[in-house]
């Protein structure tokens, strides 16, 4: 990690860097001033404990196995995926932790706990919601929120009805909250089906998914037609498959469909050599209007030497059962919005 990045985590331990609602009088005033609020969507890759559990195929993430996922590993990767985190938030005005970010391939709560509560993240104040879903390996996805800029309200898991023949897949979350424009922001967090077994073959599975999202969001127009709202994941689907376009068809924009990062990445994924994103962050016109930059976070110490195709790729945990130490197979989405907050 460069040493930009170490100040950053410096300052977090120190306690510094998260905004508060308290910082700024009660909105209805008349002198509106503005405040950046950064969204971060990331899929960890197999973010696992060591503990196995009984009710779900997660062999392949104890010690014992051909992984060699040890508690010391585990840890490795517990603050690896904080200090990604953590380089998110910087912005050209300075460095503040993300406001939001929507996590994907989270195992369970203890991991959760551990990365919030116990990680370099620990002086964050992050708390976090996330699903318990029928999925057979056990991950789930969550939301990290920093209760100083987004007061939950609520939130719930909303189920997958699988088709004939689809594995049960993770819930989608939901959660809604009040931001410090005064707003209440809806949000989703997604992973949907992956591709194997074949796109074609499986992207009924992901058209499912997307389907059910739909249905939720239709509902909150029913009560609120301009409501922001922030869907984000790892959709295992690009920018113009049908699964977002359904999506586009129910009022969502795509933020980060044009996102780059700044040390060559044109993608958050990288497969046989070309860089893809199958991760979105998509949003209501009314949150839209707010983006002042939306780019992938690939920060020199995320990437490694493609030594097959050329280039640079994500550092990822695992290369194949060959551990690597390194962060995830995909690269962060950092989505930055300029909220109105009256002075």
């Amino acid at each position: 990690m460069d040493d930009r990045c170490w100040m950053m985590v410096i300052i977090l331990l120190l306690g510094v860097g998260n905004k508060a609602f308290s910082q700024h009088p009660a909105p209805n005033t008349h002198h509106p001033i503005s405040h950046p609020f950064t969204f971060v969507e990331l899929n960890c890759e197999n973010l696992f404990d060591t503990e196995h559990d009984s009710l779900k195929q997660d062999q392949e993430w104890l010690d014992g196995s051909p992984r060699h996922w040890t508690r010391k590993r585990y840890w490795q990767k517990i603050n690896n995926i904080a200090q990604e985190i953590i380089a998110c938030g910087e912005s050209d005005g300075g460095w503040n932790l993300p406001d939001l970010v929507a996590l994907c391939e989270i195992e369970n709560d203890s991991v959760m706990r551990d990365l919030t509560k116990r990680s370099l993240l620990r002086k964050s104040r992050y708390q976090y919601v996330m699903t318990e879903s029928p999925d057979i390996r056990g991950i789930d996805v969550a939301l990290m929120y920093s209760p100083s800029s987004f007061r939950l309200i609520e939130s719930r898991s909303i189920s997958v009805t699988p088709l004939e023949g689809m594995r049960p897949t993770r819930d989608i979350l939901y959660a809604k909250g009040l931001i410090i424009s005064g707003d209440t922001l809806h949000v989703f967090v997604i992973h949907a089906p992956s591709r194997y077994g074949g796109e074609h073959s499986t992207r009924p599975h992901r058209l499912q998914v997307a389907t059910t999202l739909a249905t939720n969001i239709d509902s909150i127009y029913s009560i609120s037609p301009k409501a922001p709202i922030i869907v984000a994941g790892d959709f295992n689907d690009y920018y113009d498959n049908a699964s977002p376009q359904l999506l586009y068809q129910h009022g969502l924009k795509n933020l980060t469909h044009n996102a780059k990062g700044i040390n060559g990445a044109e993608g958050t994924y990288k497969f046989m050599g070309e860089w893809r994103s199958i991760d979105h962050i998509m949003a209501t016109q009314t949150m839209a209007d707010k983006v002042t930059k939306a780019y992938i976070a690939d920060h020199d110490f995320l990437l490694e030497e493609d030594d097959k195709y050329g280039g640079k790729m994500p550092m990822r945990n695992y290369q194949g059962f060959k551990y690597k130490a390194g962060f995830s197979d995909h690269l962060p989405l950092v989505v930055q919005f300029n909220l109105e907050v009256s002075e």
